[in-house]
This record gives C-alpha cells, structure tokens and sequence, in this order.
C-alpha cells in the first residue's frame, strides 16, 4: 500500500470510498440540477445513518431511482414502488423511499418557478459558497441560520427529510460552504 501523506478532515477515516469522496466530490461548488437533487435525496437517506452507509450504497441507488431523473420518479407507480422496497441495495426504509418520490415532484415545480433548482437553492448562500476556516472537525456546526431557513423553505414547498441538519450537510456536500478544516490540502483548493 503506497503511503499518502496528504493532510485530510479527520472525519475521512482509511476506507478509499470515502477518502476518494472527500478528494473528489465533497466541498465542491455543485451546479447540476439532476446531481443536486440527487444529493438531497441522498442526505435524506442518511437521517438516523452514517454518511459511509450510503456512500457505499450510492450506485445502488442511483440504479433504483433511475440516475436520479425526477422526471422519471415521478412517474413511478405502486409496481415500480413496491419492487424498490423489496431491493437489498439500499436502505428500505418506506418513508424515505416514498420520500424521493414526493421529492422529485416538489423538486420539478421549484425548477418550474425558478428556472432550475440551482437558481432557488444556492439563494440560500447569496450564490456564493461560504468559506469557513476551521481548525478542528470539531468547530463545525451541524446546523445555521441559512441551513434552518433552507429547511423551512424546502418543508414548505412539500420536500421531507429536509431538516435543518440535512440541509447543512446538504451544503456541505454541494459546496455552498466550505467546511474542509484550513490545514487540509482540499481547503485552498475549493473556491
């Protein structure tokens, strides 16, 4: 095994899954309607769990729910729900999974009234990703203002598993803040 002496959040741990997530995708300035509402979807599902768990069962969901299209999950039927609730690849849990559907058409109609989800969810940082410079994992906060009025936004426009805490990590993920300690290599190089 070839040493990596690379300076990483402390939350990383050593399975390559997750050092590979946070060097490539976490903290990074997300803009892509279908990869935001992915990620939504996807911290829900994370509520009660652990980040690694899903993260290991990413590419199962992405085959369940068709790559994430919500215009296809709208369409679903009790067949096609019912044959997701029996599917071992990802967490079955019934209200998350009916969750997504009801996601996907709540997601449609803010893209219907701004545009793109982008346009409406990145409202919530002025457009601009925040950059916090924290010396320890321990520092960051699980939730903030603008994660508490995402939240509500969000519950109010129909979406669930949108709480406060799912919408920091949520930013955190997409890269509408920057929560990467200063001494990691990744801090300076998220803009």
């Amino acid at each position: 095994m070839k040493f990596d002496s690379k300076r990483r959040c402390s939350w990383v741990g050593l399975e390559q899954v997750y050092i590979d997530y946070h060097d490539k995708e976490w903290g990074n300035p997300l803009h892509i309607d279908q990869q935001l509402f992915e990620l939504l979807v996807l911290e829900g599902a994370q509520a009660g769990l652990s980040w690694i768990t899903i993260l290991k069962k990413r590419d199962n969901y992405r085959r369940v729910f068709d790559g994430f299209y919500p215009e296809k999950i709208v369409k679903y039927d009790t067949v096609k729900t019912n044959r997701i609730f029996q599917d071992k690849g990802i967490v079955r849990n019934k209200l998350k999974i009916m969750s997504v559907i009801s996601n996907a058409k709540a997601f449609l109609k803010v893209k219907e009234d701004y545009g793109s989800f982008d346009q409406y969810i990145w409202q919530f940082v002025s457009n601009k990703p925040i950059k916090n410079c924290w010396k320890s994992v321990k520092e960051l906060p699980v939730r903030t203002k603008e994660s508490e009025l995402m939240s509500k936004d969000l519950k109010k426009r129909g979406f669930k598993f949108v709480g406060p805490i799912i919408c920091y990590s949520f930013m955190q993920a997409s890269g509408m803040v920057n929560d990467h300690i200063c001494s990691c290599f990744r801090y300076n190089e998220i803009d």
